[in-house]
């Protein structure tokens, strides 16, 4: 073969070579933004709604949200990521806590993210691996009726020493906020404490009701002294002209409960360019600023200027300072709700 027709092939194929390497690059670097983003949310839909219009207005990105039912939100949005793993369909679970999330990452479905989509958000409220973090946060609380009882931690923790506690409130906790309670006494006591210490709540006739909400409502209208629930609910109360006040659940430790929301990426989600971006807007001071002074009043985690604060956020800050490591909760949480679910259903 000649050898100018030998160069000739030989240019040909060092043409069809860097194509082969350089069009997905090309293709990548020009490929159209992600116009859709589809959202599984747990929040509440009242709080989360502005925050994901304020997304869209700001890139253009269309979110379809799927919210679920008040008891069960967390739990069964969780279930159906779970069950949907062959085929995801979400992009970005924006849980109202995090042991759902914790969860989902052991069940391998959640995405490894670059840190620095996290790097705001302190160390003890992210995954060490970068699949999630938390902002936002809530913490679990004694509401108490200022016209019921003296209104001190002390008077709540003798109250909780009675005889009978039937004018105290508490969540069925197979759901939500109370079932990571009991995750957190499940590591703190071991199951078999955790059963004799809620054994003794109902022998001694602590009310049971639906929810966080019922528990508030109890609680605000006088039928009963407190009740376990959380920063939200009890402002509800409080901007509503109740005559209650709050103090936070502390364990034995000293330590509180705070539940952040979470936020987290879904593997090989149909959109992660969206989900991408929606993650990080989440994650920004502007939506935890946002997030305090909505009614729900929940707790920054990430640094913010304090002057734009309520304060009573500025408060909670100091109570959530305290509080323990959800990931000894997150070990314990299928066994205690495959007790509770027995105890409560037989099942």
């Amino acid at each position: 073969m000649p050898s100018s027709a030998a160069n000739k092939i030989t240019l040909a194929m060092a043409i069809v070579l860097g194509v082969a390497l350089f069009l997905p690059w090309l293709l990548h670097r020009n490929a159209p933004p992600d116009t859709l983003l589809v959202l599984y949310c747990a929040h509440d839909s009242v709080f989360a709604d502005s925050i994901i219009r304020q997304f869209e207005a700001k890139t253009g990105i269309t979110v379809q949200v799927r919210y679920d039912e008040e008891t069960n939100k967390s739990l069964g949005l969780t279930n159906l990521l779970i069950s949907e793993r062959a085929q995801p369909r979400c992009d970005v679970f924006w849980n109202n806590q995090t042991l759902g999330t914790i969860r989902l990452k052991r069940e391998g479905l959640l995405a490894t993210l670059d840190p620095a989509v996290f790097a705001r958000i302190p160390t003890p409220f992210k995954d060490p691996d970068h699949q999630w973090a938390g902002f936002a946060a809530r913490l679990r609380v004694y509401l108490v009726n200022t016209d019921r009882m003296p209104a001190s931690a002390d008077d709540v923790a003798a109250a909780l020493q009675a005889n009978s506690l039937s004018n105290v409130a508490i969540a069925v906790p197979l759901f939500g906020t109370t079932l990571s309670h009991y995750a957190v006494l499940g590591d703190q006591m071991g199951l078999a404490g955790l059963k004799v210490w809620h054994a003794s709540l109902r022998h001694r006739g602590m009310r049971e009701v639906r929810g966080n909400a019922a528990v508030k409502d109890l609680v605000a209208e006088g039928a009963c002294d407190f009740g376990f629930t959380d920063t939200d609910d009890a402002f509800a109360a409080i901007d509503a002209g109740k005559p209650v006040t709050m103090f936070p659940v502390r364990l034995e430790t000293g330590q509180t409960i705070c539940l952040p929301n979470s936020v987290a990426m879904l593997h090989n989600c149909p959109h992660p360019k969206a989900a991408l971006r929606f993650i990080e807007f989440l994650l920004s001071e502007e939506v935890e600023l946002a997030l305090a002074n909505s009614g729900s009043r929940q707790i920054p985690l990430g640094p913010v200027d304090h002057a734009q604060l309520p304060t009573d956020v500025v408060e909670l800050r100091k109570w959530a300072a305290d509080c323990i490591s959800l990931e000894g909760a997150a070990e314990h949480h299928d066994e205690v709700l495959k007790w509770l679910t027995s105890e409560y259903t037989g099942q």
